[in-house]
């Protein structure tokens, strides 16, 4: 992105309110949708929101491609029924072998700490990592949790067209990913302290998202959480029933990527931060970066689209305390659906009348059935 901020697309706002009182369709998803039933976007308590993955409240009906994948069958278990069974060198070699993985660490939650980034190998066609609502793999505040990129060598190529190739696809579901940090991994432009991905696909569902971290400064470094690069033909990555918190990076303290769309389902992203200073290119004597509190997005041609989530209380020192999207040719497009937006504070930044978001693309964003404040 290489957007000079000149004076006319500067604005603070307080308070626009947009909420409008419309019904959303009810949830279809079936049995493997991780969606509940509630209103369109229920003011759902702190409490509420934090016990577990997700907007209890969003109803944004979720399509078969976005719901969890069948695990009933898996290819690989990971621990024998004890806490002490399930160790970092066993998810990465599970990673590694791919297909559905599953755990078996006890009936009680459980922290595996890694001591090694897990790595999809691109020969592995499908890879579900389902963590069974109790399983959380930390990386200690020192290192990545998860990594997949078609275009490393180290992984395998593949294709000779490791930017645009249909697999691997990768499911991350029903686990909490909390205290990864790739500050220093600058290689593909780093970030994803929690997760990076590049090529094939990758779908997120039931999943927290805690704490995580990349580099502080940089003008397109981002997503302490998730950074994407390339989704194979251009399709979205599916966020559903997902909770993203108390990231810090640069830009993007939940969300980040690079001409890639986003369909993100009721789901919960807060307390995100993004410190970078300077935005993008850098201002003079600064070292860049500071946009996005919770959803960095760059690119050409790409969409974002929020249906039944929530996103709150997220800060960017620069612009766009929930959502900064900048289309370079301005063919993309936001959409926010049946959802609310609330005291995302943009520091420097934002658009006129959509308070958090800074946007620039096709139109203005289409918000519906949505709070923005």
């Amino acid at each position: 992105m290489r957007i000079r901020w000149a004076a006319p697309l500067v604005a603070t706002i307080t308070s626009v309110p947009m909420a409008v009182a419309v019904p959303v369709a009810a949830v279809t998803g079936g049995a493997g949708s991780a969606q509940t039933r509630g209103s369109a976007h229920a003011s759902a308590p702190r409490g509420a929101l934090a016990a577990r993955p997700g907007n209890p409240g969003g109803r944004a009906p979720v399509p078969a491609e976005a719901r969890a994948a069948d695990v009933s069958r898996p290819n690989r278990v990971i621990g024998d029924g004890t806490p002490a069974s399930c160790t970092s060198q066993a998810v990465v070699r599970a990673v590694a072998a791919g297909g559905v993985i599953v755990f078996r660490c006890g009936s009680r939650p459980v922290t595996i700490t890694m001591r090694d980034t897990a790595k999809v190998v691109n020969a592995r066609p499908d890879v579900v990592l389902d963590g069974g609502g109790t399983v959380t793999l930390s990386g200690g505040g020192k290192r990545r949790v998860l990594y997949m990129n078609t275009c490393d060598k180290a992984q395998g190529w593949t294709t000779s067209h490791c930017d645009d190739q249909a697999r691997p696809r990768l499911t991350v579901q029903n686990i909490t990913l909390a205290d990864g940090n790739a500050t220093g991994l600058r290689a593909e432009g780093g970030g994803g302290g929690a997760l990076f991905v590049r090529g094939g696909r990758l779908k997120i569902v039931n999943t927290r998202f805690a704490r995580n971290r990349c580099d502080a400064t940089g003008p397109d470094v981002g997503g302490a959480a998730v950074r994407v690069l390339d989704q194979y033909r251009d399709q979205p990555v599916f966020v559903t029933g997902s909770t993203f918190e108390n990231g810090v990076c640069s830009n993007g303290g939940a969300l980040s990527s690079i001409g890639v769309s986003w369909v993100i389902l009721n789901s919960v992203m807060t307390r995100n931060k993004a410190v970078g200073r300077g935005a993008n290119p850098a201002r003079s004597g600064t070292p860049g970066g500071g946009s996005g509190g919770a959803i960095y997005t760059d690119g050409n041609r790409f969409s974002v689209r929020i249906a039944g989530s929530v996103v709150e209380d997220d800060s960017a020192r620069e612009g766009g305390g929930a959502v900064f999207f900048v289309s370079n040719d301005r063919t993309g497009t936001l959409a926010i659906e049946g959802s609310r937006l609330r005291r995302n504070r943009s520091a420097g930044f934002e658009t006129k009348g959509f308070p958090g978001v800074f946007f620039l693309g096709a139109g203005r964003p289409k918000v519906v059935a949505s709070t923005l404040r």
